[in-house]
């Protein structure tokens, strides 16, 4: 293995499953805290790369909300108890 390579395991998080990255690997990889990262699966590897540039607007952001995998949480439209709207 190189420096730059590890074995991990994989955990379940929430509904996901997910990977820890060492900071020697982060680090390598120019990755860090916060960033953004489109994962794909290519020739039977998962490959992740980083995403420069693209902010999402607040629209496509509510555009792409889904209750269903977002733990079913919907946005209240109205008023709930003494809110005066």
């Amino acid at each position: 293995m190189s420096q730059a390579e590890t074995v991990l395991d994989i955990k379940q998080w929430g509904n996901n499953l997910g990977v820890r990255l060492p900071q020697a690997i982060a680090r390598a990889a120019n990755l860090h805290r916060d960033q953004r990262v489109r994962v794909a699966v290519e020739g039977g590897r998962v490959v992740i790369t980083p995403v420069t540039g693209v902010t999402p607007t607040l629209n496509e952001m509510i555009t792409s909300f889904d209750p269903t995998r977002h733990g079913g949480e919907v946005m209240i439209t109205k008023a709930v108890g003494v809110e005066e709207w």
